[in-house]
């Protein structure tokens, strides 16, 4: 346990300057600076956060979706790339932690995508690197499998720190993954709304409902606060997807949006919000919290029966090849990666 059990923590219930890499990165680096002057020591970003998250695969046909996924790839960023570079000096230049919701193309192909989420410390270095196991439903449409190599939780200053992508909170395996690392505090990151239906039907999909119910199980279970970013629609969305028809418009705007939310270590709401405008949750919270609850239910210790249950994680890199002098491009070194900004800023 850290020697002060005391943070602050900040989910961002923002939207993007959709479609616009650059522009969102901008209001990103300030809502950074905004976060760090409330006091946070951590602040969460939405699902896909830049460039925007891609809505249009839920509500047209494949065939109508080609000029929207140019623009998305053009749109989606490179890990490391100048985007990376602009959001870690923003975390150190503020001295705040930043878990970033990306989109993320590559230099190997020139339409292959990851859902991805980096967690950038204080000093601006990054400390993790994850892409969605699996994407979600339409999302298959847009991004390809990641892997286990940011399966993990990471050691910080702040406690030791997990994160999952929003349809990944589904998944027990993933979860139990970073709970039985010790995982104390986790970060959820969700898209504005999840159109499965019409708005009208008995069963159109309530995100915030979902949201509360799979943070809260999280929670419970890991005996772990949990910070739950959601984005926003504004009009640069609504605008871009105008072209998409007034059927399509009347899903988009009229489907349940999503919520914002700080959990405690009971599965318990302790902050919550879900403005239709942009607004930074803050919340205190406690590490200390995570320890009484343990007696109850301790999942990774001793309410379990490893001689019963077996679990394995294969972290290995999924490269589409590996080359003769070339590692590939996911097995970069953080610290090596690091060096690269500092040396970008020696330049300027």
């Amino acid at each position: 346990m850290r020697e002060n059990s005391k943070i602050t923590v900040c989910a961002a219930h923002v939207a993007p300057v959709y479609l616009d890499p650059r522009a969102t990165v901008a209001k990103a680096c300030r809502l950074i600076a905004e976060a760090s002057e409330k006091g946070a020591d951590l602040v969460v970003f939405p699902e896909s956060y830049v460039p925007g998250f891609p809505l249009w695969t839920a509500v047209a046909p494949p065939y109508r979706n080609h000029e929207f996924f140019e623009r998305f790839v053009a749109a989606s960023i490179r890990v490391p790339g100048p985007e990376i570079a602009d959001l870690c000096r923003a975390a150190r230049d503020a001295q705040i932690m930043v878990s970033m919701g990306i989109s993320e193309s590559t230099d190997v192909s020139v339409g292959c995508l990851w859902n991805s989420n980096l967690l950038i410390d204080k000093d601006g270095s990054i400390l993790n690197h994850h892409r969605k196991l699996v994407p979600t439903f339409f999302e298959k449409l847009i991004w390809a499998n990641g892997d286990g190599v940011g399966l993990r939780v990471t050691e910080t200053s702040l406690g030791r720190i997990g994160m999952l992508i929003c349809g990944e909170n589904t998944n027990p395996l993933a979860r139990y993954a970073l709970i039985a690392m010790g995982e104390q505090v986790h970060m959820s990151s969700y898209p504005p709304i999840w159109p499965t239906h019409q708005p009208s039907a008995n069963d159109a999909y309530d995100l915030t409902s979902a949201i509360r119910i799979r943070a809260g199980a999280h929670s419970f279970e890991a005996k772990a606060f949990n910070i739950v970013a959601s984005s926003i629609l504004d009009e640069t969305a609504l605008d871009a997807l105008k072209p998409l028809g007034d059927e399509a418009m009347d899903i988009i705007t009229g489907s349940p949006r999503g919520a914002s939310m700080v959990l405690n270590p009971q599965g318990n709401v302790i902050a919550e919000t879900a403005s239709r405008e942009d607004e930074l949750l803050v919340a205190d919270i406690d590490l200390q919290d995570c320890v009484v609850p343990k007696q109850f239910h301790d999942v990774a210790g001793y309410y379990n029966r490893f001689d019963i249950f077996d679990f394995a994680v294969d972290r290995s890199p999924r490269d589409p090849a590996r080359l003769p002098g070339n590692d590939g491009p996911r097995s970069y070194d953080f610290d090596m990666l690091n060096s690269r900004w500092a040396r970008a800023d020696a330049a300027e």
